[in-house]
């Protein structure tokens, strides 16, 4: 026989070993010269290929290793234990001092013991920059007094200029190495916030898994640890801001003296009103987040289940769910955008305040004191240095309380209950696989006992069927085996390894071999062995690339028997010890479970020598069986073989004799029902002899697309047309104005100052001088009034260009057909309404106004300086170039760069959506660890992609700000050239505006490559618009309203193909049925039933031919009206979370009393009455608290409520036990009595019934 291959334990070790372009890239970072790392020359390599070709990700440089997910993470896994540990320590101790102590272990801790040595060396480099940022306005005080004084030593102006240049340059380099270990350790910290939360939600116990919906968690990893990460980028502004304050306002004082205290003044006045200002910033983050949470959960739950709303007609009813929540929170961003006026308010009118109290004062303490050019332009140099500072502490202020709630949410969320390893012995050595004993099982250790009582010895290599009705508690018992519930009583002891096969199987987004090897090493002939006993080798033939076929997620482009399948040659080929298998026949033919019973299950299949347990509704297979457990309402009430269960149970005696008289029944009508139905059987069923995957489900899923080239005028085109072209004009207006007057304000000072020189020479100069502070304070308003009035229309415009663009993309993705869901993963489009969205709301119309307002700025400073200094503007054109070829090539770099990075960030959602969703098979095999490294690969590629961000943002700004300090020196050097021709307060205006135009020309590049690289979300967020749509909704011809009244559906040489260049899945199908008939349709797995009722409800179109139903054409109608007018029970039993009713009636057009008399007529109606909540019980997402036979009799009421003429059941009943079927079937037969019924089915007793 074949080796059982090595399977991947809890305990593996992993070693990473690089490969391809990783090991091939390598980092040339640590091997540059310290020039070159200071300037980030070595990058330039990066830069040049990015401008001659689009950047993939093969060409950008590997990270430090140092700087890597593998080893970021397990470094902060092991301080977060210790401060959990220590947490624990702490509790003993107030304990046993009587004192309670709630306290939670802190993430703030762990953070800090992980990341404190570079966190104090990025503190020290943003010392000196701090330091360095005060020098430059001293060197220009004593420029100023060489420039009014001329000493015959000439020189010494030029030792000034020199020094100046020396200064703001040696600033740029510090700083810039500021900005690098500053990002680069925020992004760390972010890495390993994320991969602590995966690897708690792969702990998480059932309660916890109730209390964090899979839209929570995903929050948690993208908004929370995003929030994080932006606050440490921030985090030293908290002390550097009132180092820079303390400092600005200890240099004032030696220029202006106590005249500088009613500046403190002012400024003692504002801090309080920012502080009320960032506790409602705070608030409105809280309430943000919870909107944010429910859209995410709300979207998951629709983009998993979009065909159960195509199928329902539910699109306008969840639309508007969305659009509600989406309005919550667009109302809480204009309570932050009308915020954000007050905080614009403060950034341009604080040091315009200050300077005004302070200048007034100055002249009322003393009538002889004057404002000379020294004073001015030094005082005003520190007042712009104040701007910065006196902005960001609030900002980081109200970022720190904004954190806090996101530390809060990831705290509870990593101190949360784990599943207990206690629930089941696992290091068990006696005589048999798994023991129960007086074991009793809850959901949660507070609840109700699902399963009470159980005592079962289960011998090694024993073939065991657990067998009862819908939710007697049989998947239960799996879940206990697995130590999924949490144990209340007795004893539970496994031996050895499990292998799972879940109810609704679970497949990976990979190719198939990965799916079957699940982390295994290959055995060639073992490997065909299993896809040959497991009946996949003839899906294989008909697959595009055999096993190396990509399967999309959730396994989409397989049908539902294919899935199993998959399933359990993935738990075949683990080489485990016992076998959980939980129904793994529902969904496959008669056939080829016989094949899968026979060659895998059996006495002589592959698993002979295994443990195997086995849940069915399959009552033929268990005198096959070695023990038989008959689970009743959670207990174990019958258990022996079959022969001693036969001779002691009547209940199962008459069940298995109903169910021998319905196997003889279908004997005797075989040959006329096969006679019957030859229409179906030529035209359909010829098809069985395919076993294979639907041709026209023969796809892959698409991979992110990246966009190549610069942006297209278009998009911001549309961004404007989205947010109005009036608030366009009036914003412009307003920034245009605020310009002009913060020009105008400093060119009066210099004129006053000019002025000044010459006091004596008025008589009137005490009211003269009131005037020029009346008029500077006039000046000071005026710009006040335009910065509010240009935030305000931005706030307005902005929320106008969310609200459109969110709607047009919510009703772009409903309108597309199913198959873009089935080839496009669900992260990528959550995406788009998460990050691409957020990128939208907050950030794209700030770059807009940042560069808008930076261009003004940028022009004022040359024309300023330019009028001041002529000659500056020869020195100017040549650095222009510069400027713009440097930012040529930057752009085309980063804007590739950032690209790539938004596509890296899709695969870290869907990886993660996609763990949570197969979380229980994950944990049954022990793969925790392979699917940790899993994410560790997945973030890593998106850090890479930062990385390269982060260094190329440095390397344009080394170069930027070079330039922009060549500005500053050429300007210098003109006014020591200019000698005694120009005056002093021309040379205090040109410096001090030129010593602001560095940082004006960097952010001006900057933010002119943020609109484009930002302007990919909106490129994203539009790009569904010019997809193919699935056909109107409503269509101009309408059928009547009470179309169908007869129920004839015909369809006349039909063809359909799920795409253009697939085969067709329908080859020329023609028949008719009658009114009020029963129609059959049976064949093999993939022969092309589904697809038959997906061409009648136009989930798939028509490629020839056509369908009518009652004399109407259905490509000639809306699709709602089509669709509403149809019934069908899905073979994929969908429920959303919310409420049962919800569930049953989300449009709430039922009563109560019609509610519950379709869940009598479902056999439900006992089991919801027996809830506390009744029909207001909470379903979880998913339905994961009922079990699958429960949701698909929750389908099943959803039908009898929504009567309709037509009723198509695809395998209805597939999940339900023998006994609930044959009610069902008889409840269908009852309450469809008048309806034409198609029926597609592998159970032929579910269609022995039927009229043909």
């Amino acid at each position: 026989m074949f080796s059982i291959p090595r399977r991947w334990g809890a305990g593996s070790n992993y070693e990473r070993v690089p490969e391809g372009p990783e090991a091939q890239k390598c980092n040339p970072e640590k091997s540059a010269s310290f020039f070159s790392r200071m300037t980030y020359s070595w990058f330039s390599r990066i830069i040049v290929l990015g401008y001659k070709k689009p950047l993939e990700r093969e060409d950008l440089f590997e990270l430090n290793e140092s700087d890597s997910s593998y080893i970021v993470c397990p470094i902060f896994e092991k301080q977060w234990r210790k401060e959990v540990l220590r947490n624990q320590e702490r509790q003993e101790v107030k304990a046993s001092f009587h004192k309670a102590h709630a306290r939670k272990p802190s993430l703030v801790y762990a953070l800090w013991n992980t990341f404190k040595f570079v966190l104090i060396q990025v503190a020290l480099f943003r010392v000196f920059a701090d330091i360095l940022s005060f020098t430059s306005p001293l060197i220009m005080k004593q420029m100023i007094i060489f420039c009014e004084h001329r000493p015959d030593f000439g020189w010494s102006g030029y030792g000034y200029a020199l020094a100046l240049f020396v200064v703001v340059f040696l600033q740029t380099l510090i700083l810039q190495q500021y900005q690098r270990f500053n990002m680069l350790t925020s992004a760390k910290i972010k890495t390993a916030v994320i991969g602590l939360i995966y690897k708690k939600a792969l702990l998480l116990s059932n309660v916890s898994r109730k209390r964090f919906s899979t839209g929570e968690v995903i929050n948690l990893m993208s908004a929370d640890a995003q929030q994080l990460m932006d606050l440490t980028a921030n985090l030293n502004l908290l002390w550097s801001a009132p180092f820079q304050i303390l400092m600005a306002m200890s240099l004032l004082w030696q220029e202006l003296g106590p005249a500088v205290l009613a500046g403190v003044a002012v400024l003692v006045f504002v801090i309080p009103i920012n502080a009320l200002a960032a506790t409602r910033v705070k608030k409105l983050k809280k309430s943000q987040t919870k909107n944010k949470d429910k859209q995410i959960k709300l979207l998951n739950e629709i983009l998993h289940g979009i065909k159960i709303l195509k199928l329902y007609t539910w699109e306008p009813s969840y639309k508007k769910k969305i659009i509600e929540i989406r309005e919550q929170e667009l109302e809480v961003q204009k309570s932050a955008g009308y915020l954000a006026v007050f905080s614009m308010l403060t950034l341009t009118c604080i040091p315009f305040l200050v300077s005004l109290v302070t200048f007034g004062i100055y002249f009322l303490l003393d009538e002889g004191n004057i404002l000379t050019a020294t004073k001015v332009f030094t005082s005003m140099s520190l007042f712009n240095i104040l701007r910065l500072p006196l902005f960001d502490l609030p900002m980081v202020i109200s970022a720190v309380v904004q954190t806090r709630i996101s530390l809060n949410r990831l705290e509870d969320f990593l101190n949360t209950e784990e599943l207990h390893p206690q629930n089941i012995e696992t290091n068990y050595i006696g005589d048999h696989a798994i023991g129960f004993t007086n074991a009793s099982f809850s959901w949660d250790k507070t609840g109700i006992p699902v399963l009470k009582n159980l005592n079962i010895k289960i011998p090694e290599g024993a073939l065991v069927a657990v067998v009862g009705q819908v939710g007697s508690g049989k998947s239960s018992v799996l879940s206990a085996i697995l130590g999924e519930m949490e144990k209340l009583t007795g004893v539970v002891q496994r031996k050895g390894s499990v292998a799972y096969v879940a109810q609704q199987a679970w497949i990976q987004n990979c190719i198939l071999q990965e799916n079957i090897l699940f982390g295994s090493i290959m055995q060639k002939q073992f490997y065909e062995q299993v896809l040959e006993a497991c009946a996949l080798l003839p899906d294989l033939e008909q697959l595009p690339n055999g096993d190396q076929t990509e399967i999309g997620e959730r396994g989409v482009n397989i049908s539902g028997g294919q899935k199993h399948r998959v399933s359990l040659a993935r738990a075949v080929y683990s080489g485990a010890d016992i076998y959980l298998l939980d129904d793994p026949f529902a969904a496959v033919d008669v056939h080829v479970g016989k094949q899968l019973f026979e060659k895998v299950i059996g006495s002589s299949g592959i698993l002979k020598n295994k443990t195997r347990i086995l849940v069915t509704h399959n009552l033929t297979l268990l005198a096959q069986m070695d023990l038989i457990v008959v689970m009743e309402s959670g207990r174990v009430a019958h258990m022996g073989t079959y022969q001693e269960l036969l001779s002691k149970t009547r209940n199962l005696t008459n069940l298995l004799q109903a169910f021998s008289e319905r196997e003889k029944a279908h004997a005797l009508k075989r040959v006329s029902v096969i006679n019957s139905r030859t229409i179906l059987k030529d035209q359909i069923l010829e098809q069985n002899d395919r076993p294979s995957l639907d041709q026209g489900k023969q796809f892959s899923m698409k991979k992110e697309k990246i966009p190549i080239g610069g942006m297209k005028f278009s998009i911001i085109l549309k961004y404007l047309q989205a947010f109005g072209w009036l608030w366009v004009w009036l914003s412009v207006a307003a920034y245009l104005g605020q310009n002009l007057v913060g020009i105008g304000q400093n060119l009066w000072l210099s004129a006053w100052v000019k002025e000044a020189k010459h006091k004596n020479e008025f008589r009137e100069w005490k009211q003269i001088k009131s005037n020029k502070l009346n008029i500077y304070g006039l000046l000071g308003l005026m710009q006040g009034l335009f910065v509010c009035s240009g935030a305000y229309i931005l706030t307005r415009g902005s929320l106008a260009a969310s609200r459109t663009l969110h709607t047009q993309l919510l009703d772009n993705v409903l309108h597309l057909p199913l198959r873009f869901f089935e080839t496009n993963p669900i992260g990528q489009i959550i995406n788009r309404f998460t990050k691409d969205m957020f990128i939208i709301d907050i950030r794209f119309h700030y770059y807009l106004r940042t560069w808008v307002n930076c261009t003004l700025d940028v022009i004022g400073t040359v024309l300023v300086i330019g009028g001041a200094l002529p000659l500056f503007i020869l020195g100017v054109i040549p650095l222009v170039f510069l400027y713009f070829t440097i930012q040529r090539y930057y752009v085309a770099s980063s804007r590739q760069i950032r690209r790539l990075a938004g596509a890296s960030r899709s695969p870290i959602i869907s990886h993660f959506s996609e763990t949570l969703s197969g979380v229980s098979t994950i944990r049954a095999f022990g793969h925790e660890q392979r699917f940790i490294q899993q994410n560790k690969e997945v973030v890593n590629e998106n850090l890479v992609c930062f990385y390269n961000n982060v260094i190329s943002n440095r390397w344009l700004s080394v170069r930027l700000e070079f330039l922009g300090n060549l500005m500053v020196f050429f300007a210098a050097l003109l006014t020591v050239l200019a000698g005694s021709s120009i005056d002093s307060a021309i040379v205090g205006l040109s410096i001090s505006y030129a010593l602001n135009i560095t940082q004006s020309l960097n952010f001006w590049v900057r933010k002119a490559c943020e609109i484009e690289t930002n302007a990919v979300s909106i490129e994203r967020v539009c790009e569904y618009e010019n997809m193919d749509k699935e056909a109107p909704w409503i269509m101009s011809k309408r059928p009547p309203s009470q179309w169908p009244d007869k129920g004839i559906v015909e369809f006349i040489n039909y063809q359909a193909r799920y795409r253009d260049d697939l085969g067709l899945a329908l080859q020329d199908i023609t028949f008719q049925t009658h009114g009020e008939e029963k129609i059959g349709i049976v064949g093999r797995t993939g022969a092309g039933k589904s697809t038959l009722s997906n061409c009648l409800f136009r989930i798939v179109e028509r490629s020839g031919g056509k369908i009518i139903i009652d004399g109407i054409d259905i490509s000639t109608i809306g699709l709602h009206d089509l669709r509403g007018k149809l019934n069908i029970i899905p073979q994929d039993p969908v429920l959303f979370s919310g409420t049962l009713q919800m569930n049953l009636d989300p449009l709430d057009k039922y009563s109560d009393s019609e509610l519950w008399e379709v869940l009598e007529l479902c056999h439900l109606k006992e089991f919801v009455q027996s809830l506390p909540k009744k029909l207001l019980h909470e379903i979880t997402e998913g339905g994961e608290n009922l079990s699958v036979g429960q949701r698909q009799l929750v389908c099943l009421a959803r039908a009898l409520l929504r009567k309709t003429k037509i009723l198509i059941l695809d395998e209805a009943t597939a999940s339900i036990d023998f006994e609930t079927d044959n009610l069902v079937q008889t409840t269908i037969r009852k309450e469809f009595s008048d309806c034409t019924i198609l029926t597609i089915a592998h159970r032929l007793h579910s269609i022995i019934d039927s009229d043909r």
